[in-house]
This record gives structure tokens, C-alpha cells and sequence, in this order.
């Protein structure tokens, strides 16, 4: 069984005021895209596939991962959409049998979490962490008001890694490649294959501290964490 994984690492940092990308960002001493590259290798991925913005490969490789002995990947450019990014990587990932998909800018991603998305991929094709949403949510109306209050017991929070089979979330991009309307704005994979294939996708357990890095806020709670866990 060989295993890939495809990290998207072509955002940029609207959110943080800052003018370098989010996943280059320090955090500890080293940039944020690293730690999810070291997570992929000590879970014995066969294949480490990181997607950057056009341009970027040189700079990425050179000034981000190889100071920190992580050089040894393969690299892509991105393209306007996330899901264009994703399906980026998937073509580098070809001949694998199973692929990991994560936002390299969730640096606190754990080899626990990893071997169970995986092992949920291989028992049923497609899976995504996720965890149980903390907070009442509500479903608004176009004025502003409230429209509804989902049951918060059914309601879980995506995260990545997001894994799958590799035939079928290729199956599931390339369906998308081929409707020309598009459908309603892709925010996820999982959301490809339940659109597309009608196929079924588990929420599998992530964890409360693999959160993603989008405001300032966050590198400063993952910095916190960091440090407990060390």
C-alpha cells in the first residue's frame, strides 16, 4: 500500500496583515509549513507532494524547507482555487493508493491523527477529520436575522487531513473539471465526492489544538500549544 500526501501551501495571509504567506510564517523558530512536512514523514508517507503559488517552488524549497532537512519533497504550483491546487497535487500523486490532503498552514497535525484518517480511508474510501462543534451555531437570513438553530449534535467542524482512496478523489476532481456550471462553491474534498460520486465520507476524530493558522490569534494560541507539548 503506498501512501501519498498532498499539502496545500499556496494561501495567502489576508487575515494576518502580513505580507508573507501564513504557512511561511515563524512559529517556535520555524516556518509553519514545516511541522505539517515533518507529521507526513513520521507517518511513513511514501510520497510528500506540497503545492505552492506560482513562482514560489524555488523559494519554498530553498528558503523554507531546506534549512530544516525537508527539501526531499515534490513540488507544484497551484492553481486560482483551492480545489484547483488539490487536483495540482493529485497529478503528482499518481500511482499511490491512498492520499492524505492538508492545509499546510494546520502545523499542530498529529501522527495519531494521520494513522486514523488513513486507516478510516481504507476501511470505507473517504474520510475527513472533524471535530464535534463546541458552540450553539445559527443559520442566518440575507437581513441579518435568525433563520434557524441547527442541532448542535449533529454538527461537526472540518479539519484536514482529509483522506481518501486516490482513484476516488481523482474521480471526484475530475468530475468537477468536467461540469462547466461548477455547482455551489467548493470549501472542502469531502464535499466533492458527496457531490459527485454519492459516496459516503466518515467524520473521523481530529483534535481541538489542529487548528489552522488564518489570523494572528492563532499563531499565537499554536505557539502556546507548542510549548505544551513539548
Amino acid at each position: 500500500m503506498k501512501t501519498a500526501a498532498v499539502i496545500v501551501a499556496a494561501g495567502r495571509s489576508s487575515r494576518m496583515h502580513s505580507e508573507i504567506p501564513k504557512q511561511y510564517l515563524s512559529l517556535s523558530g520555524k516556518p509553519v509549513l514545516c511541522y505539517s512536512v515533518e507529521a507526513f514523514q513520521k507517518a511513513g508517507a511514501d510520497r510528500i507532494v506540497v503545492v505552492v503559488s506560482p513562482g514560489e517552488i524555488e523559494h519554498c524549497r530553498t528558503g523554507v524547507l531546506a534549512p530544516f532537512g525537508l527539501a526531499d519533497v515534490v513540488m507544484t504550483e497551484g492553481g486560482k482555487e483551492r480545489h484547483d491546487s488539490v487536483y495540482q497535487g493529485l497529478l503528482k500523486a499518481e500511482g499511490c493508493d491512498y492520499v492524505w490532503i492538508h492545509d499546510g498552514a494546520r502545523p499542530l497535525v498529529t501522527e495519531e491523527i494521520l494513522r486514523r484518517t488513513l486507516a478510516a480511508a481504507v476501511e470505507g474510501g473517504a474520510c475527513v477529520a472533524a471535530m464535534p462543534v463546541k458552540d450553539t451555531i445559527k443559520e442566518a437570513d440575507g437581513a441579518g436575522f435568525v433563520a434557524g438553530t441547527p442541532d448542535r449534535s449533529r454538527l461537526w467542524a472540518v479539519q484536514t487531513p482529509q483522506t481518501f482512496a486516490y482513484d476516488t478523489i481523482r474521480a471526484a476532481h475530475e468530475a468537477r473539471l468536467r461540469d462547466n456550471e461548477g455547482g455551489a462553491p467548493v470549501t472542502d474534498d469531502g464535499m466533492l465526492v458527496e457531490r459527485y460520486l454519492r459516496l459516503p465520507v466518515k467524520l473521523v476524530e481530529g483534535s481541538y489544538r489542529n487548528l489552522k493558522i488564518t489570523t494572528e490569534e492563532d499563531l499565537i494560541l499554536a505557539e502556546a500549544l507548542l510549548r505544551g507539548r513539548n
